[in-house]
C-alpha cells in the first residue's frame, strides 16, 4: 500500500478517476446534440409529427448528461491547480488560454441556447428553435475541439519553445493545430457519435422488443443506422490514421501498445501481436499470439515499413510507458468494439433492404435487436479505452519530451490528496447512481404523445404586448 503514502501517485489517480468518470457524460451529449439537429430537420421538413415527439423525447436524456457533465467537469479542470501546479505555471501561457477558449466559447454557447431548445418550442418561432439546437449542438462539438487541442498538444508540444522550464508561444496557430491535433479531433468526433447512435439504437430497440410504440422506435433505428452507415467506417480508417501518427510521433507508446520489446528495423515485414502477456520484469511477453506480417498493413498499408519499429528496450525503463497490459489490451479493446459496430452496422442493413426493418416486421428481428441493445455501453467502453491508450502510454510524461509527471505534481500531503479521492468517489457514485435513477425513469415513462405541436408562429399564451403606462397619483413627498 505504499502508492497511499506517494502524493504523484494518488494525484494521477484522481485525475484518473475524474476524467473517466466525467468522459461518460460529454460523449453522450455531443453526438447526441447531431442527432437532435437530424430529427428537428425531419421535423421541419416533413411536419412528420413523430420527429417532433423523437427531438422532445431525446432531449431529455440530453439534459440529464449535460447537467452530470457540468457538474464533474468543473472539479476535473480545477485539478490542474490544486493537484497540477508546477505543470500549470510551467505551460500556462497557452494551456490555460486553451482551456479558457473552451469555457468561454463552447461551454458558454452550448448553455446559452439550451434554455431555448428544451423551453422553447412553444415560446419562440420553430426557426429560432431550430437555430438554437444547431447552436447548442456546434457548441458541445466546439468544446470537444478545444480540449483535444490542449491534449494533443501535451502529445506533440509545437508552436514555441520551453525558456528557464516555461513554455513561451511564438506561433499560436502552430500550437493549436499541432501533429496530433485534427487525427485526435475526428476521432473524438466520430466516437462520440458513434457512441451516440448506438446508445439511441440501443434503447430503441428494447422498446421494440418489449413492443412498446414499435414503429415509432423502428424510426429512429432507420435514422441511426443511416448515420452509422457512414460513421463506423470512417472511425475505423480515422483510427488507422492515429495509429500511424504514434507511429511517427511517439514511437515509444506504440512500442507499449504492441507490447514489443524488440526493435523491428526497416524493411523487415513485422508480424502483429493479437494478444499476449508482457511481464515487465522479465522485459518479454509471457506468451503471445500473432498475425504474420500484419503490422506494415495496419500502420501503413505495407508489408514492409519504411521506418524502424523500435522496441521498449530501445529506452531505460524510466523512460518508457509501464502498465503495459493496461495499454495493451485498452488499445484492442477499442479496436474490437470499432469493428463490432461496423459489423453490427452492415447486418443491419442488409436486413433492412431485405425489408426486415419494416414496422411489421422489426419485432421478429429478435436476435439483431439484442445485439443493438448489447452495443449501447460499448461505445463508452471504446472511448474510455482509447484515452487510457492515449494518455497512460505518454508516461513518464505529462507534456511528451518535455516535462514529466513526477516535475509536473503540486507539492501537497499524500494525505490531503487521498482525502480528496476518496471524496471525489463517494460523490461521484452518488452522481452515477442518480443518473441511472433519472434516466431509466425517462426511459421507462417513453415519448410524450400529447405535447402540443408547435404552430408556424410564437403561440398566443405568451404575451408580448407591451405594459401599459400608469402614473403615479401619490402625493410627490412619498414618491422615490
Amino acid at each position: 500500500m505504499e502508492f497511499l503514502s506517494d502524493t504523484v501517485v494518488l494525484s494521477r489517480l484522481q485525475f484518473a478517476v475524474t476524467a473517466i468518470f466525467h468522459m461518460l457524460w460529454p460523449v453522450l451529449t455531443t453526438g447526441m446534440g447531431i442527432y437532435l439537429v437530424i430529427v428537428e430537420g425531419l421535423w421541419l421538413k416533413t411536419r412528420n409529427p413523430d420527429y417532433y415527439y423523437h427531438a422532445r423525447f431525446w432531449s431529455k436524456l440530453y439534459v440529464l448528461n449535460f447537467g452530470i457533465g457540468v457538474a464533474t467537469g468543473v472539479p476535473m479542470e480545477f485539478q490542474f491547480g490544486t493537484n497540477w501546479a508546477s505543470f500549470s505555471e510551467a505551460v500556462g501561457n497557452f494551456f490555460g488560454s486553451i482551456l479558457g477558449f473552451e469555457a468561454s466559447m463552447a461551454f458558454m454557447l452550448e448553455a446559452a441556447f439550451l434554455g431555448i431548445m428544451v423551453f422553447g418550442w412553444q415560446r419562440v418561432h420553430p426557426i429560432m428553435h431550430y437555430v438554437a439546437t444547431i447552436l447548442v449542438a456546434f457548441g458541445a462539438n466546439l468544446s470537444t475541439f478545444w480540449i483535444l487541442a490542449a491534449n494533443s498538444w501535451m502529445q506533440t508540444p509545437a508552436g514555441g519553445e520551453f525558456v528557464d522550464g516555461k513554455f513561451i508561444v511564438s506561433d499560436y496557430f502552430q500550437a493549436i493545430f499541432n501533429p496530433f491535433m485534427v487525427n485526435s479531433v475526428l476521432h473524438m468526433f466520430f466516437g462520440t457519435l458513434e457512441t451516440s447512435l448506438f446508445v439511441i439504437g440501443g434503447i430503441s430497440a428494447w422498446y421494440i422488443l418489449n413492443k412498446r410504440h414499435s414503429a415509432f422506435f423502428a424510426k429512429a433505428l432507420k435514422i441511426v443506422l443511416a448515420v452509422a452507415i457512414a460513421v463506423a467506417p470512417l472511425q475505423i480508417y480515422i483510427g488507422h490514421l492515429s495509429g500511424e501518427q504514434v507511429y511517427r510521433h511517439q514511437p515509444s507508446k506504440l512500442a507499449a501498445m504492441e507490447a514489443q520489446w524488440e526493435t523491428i528495423p526497416a524493411g523487415v515485414a513485422a508480424d502483429w501481436s493479437l494478444l499476449a502477456f508482457p511481464n515487465e520484469t522479465v522485459e518479454e511477453n509471457d506468451w503471445e499470439i500473432k498475425v504474420p506480417n500484419a503490422l506494415g498493413y495496419i500502420l501503413e498499408f505495407k508489408k514492409e515499413l519504411p521506418e524502424p519499429v523500435l522496441g521498449l528496450k530501445e529506452w531505460k525503463p524510466e523512460d518508457r510507458p509501464h502498465l503495459l497490459g493496461l495499454i495493451y489490451y485498452s488499445f484492442r479493446i477499442m479496436i474490437a468494439i470499432g469493428f463490432f459496430f461496423a459489423g453490427l452496422m452492415l447486418v443491419s442493413v442488409l436486413q433492412w433492404l431485405r425489408g426486415k426493418l419494416s414496422p411489421e416486421n422489426i419485432t421478429q428481428q429478435r436476435l439483431l435487436l439484442f445485439a443493438w441493445m448489447f452495443a449501447a455501453p460499448l461505445g463508452y467502453i471504446a472511448v474510455e479505452s482509447g484515452w487510457i491508450v492515449r494518455c497512460v502510454g505518454r508516461q513518464p510524461w505529462t507534456v511528451y519530451g518535455q516535462i514529466r509527471t513526477v516535475d509536473a505534481v503540486s507539492n501537497v500531503p499524500a494525505s490531503n490528496v487521498l482525502t480528496s479521492l476518496l471524496s471525489f468517489i463517494g460523490v461521484y457514485t452518488l452522481l452515477f447512481c442518480a443518473a441511472l435513477f433519472f434516466g431509466s425513469r425517462i426511459i421507462r415513462r417513453g415519448p410524450n404523445f400529447n405535447l402540443p405541436l408547435p404552430s408556424s408562429e410564437t403561440q398566443a399564451g405568451v404575451n408580448t404586448k407591451p405594459g401599459q403606462f400608469i402614473p403615479d397619483e401619490r402625493p410627490l413627498e412619498t414618491q422615490q
